[in-house]
């Protein structure tokens, strides 16, 4: 079977089991346990997921960065200015090159927060998302890898899909993002058929929020 890769942050892990569930039986799906936080840490890490599929080679990835890069704490500044994200999106994407060449890349772009109930010292804003999202995005097409705007989707979800004001941890959040993950790697691993989506919920406290 084929072996896909998942990599980024807590919005990854809110779908990676599911993701897995689904596609049990059709492609091996593979991610780290660790919530892989802003650009700075996957860039340290992404190599080191290789030996995830037992010596074989991943056939697609899917990844995100940004939150944790766009966070706000105490009112300060983003944990990570926007030009410094840009220059680590674009070692990322070198590095993706160098270490899985041979892998169909998806790029995601960072969800919607509810921004007004978001804790005091620890900000997020949409609009700065929203920015660091075209940056990334305008990076990440210049390699040829394809993008799967999450953004797009999270802002048409209602409220009761959000399980905090960051997170999408409940089944209709879910399974909208799942089946919009599944959407992209599906046809990157080749297969043509029908996937009926399976229910797996992240129940633990999330990291980072």
């Amino acid at each position: 079977m084929k072996n896909v890769l998942l990599v980024g942050d807590s919005i990854r892990m809110g779908y990676d089991k599911a993701v897995k569930k689904t596609l049990e039986g059709k492609a091996n799906v593979y991610f780290p346990g660790e919530n892989c936080r802003f650009a700075a840490y996957i860039l340290r890490y992404i190599h080191e997921y290789k030996d995830m599929a037992n010596g074989e080679d991943f056939d697609v990835i899917h990844w995100n960065a940004g939150l944790w890069d766009t966070l706000r704490l105490f009112d300060e500044d983003p944990h990570t200015p926007i030009e410094i994200y840009e220059y680590y999106i674009d070692r990322i994407c070198r590095r993706i090159k160098k270490v899985y060449p041979n892998a169909k890349v998806i790029f995601a772009t960072s969800t919607s927060v509810q921004v007004e109930e978001i804790k005091k010292d620890f900000k997020r804003r949409n609009q700065e998302i929203e920015e660091y999202n075209k940056a990334a995005v305008n990076i990440v097409k210049k390699y040829g890898f394809e993008v799967n705007d999450l953004y797009a989707l999270s802002i048409t979800l209602p409220d009761s899909a959000h399980s905090d004001p960051v997170h999408y941890y409940t089944p209709a959040g879910t399974e909208a993002f799942t089946n919009q993950v599944l959407r992209h790697i599906v046809p990157a691993l080749g297969l043509d058929e029908h996937l009926t989506y399976k229910e797996e919920l992240y129940t633990d406290a999330p990291i980072g929020i």
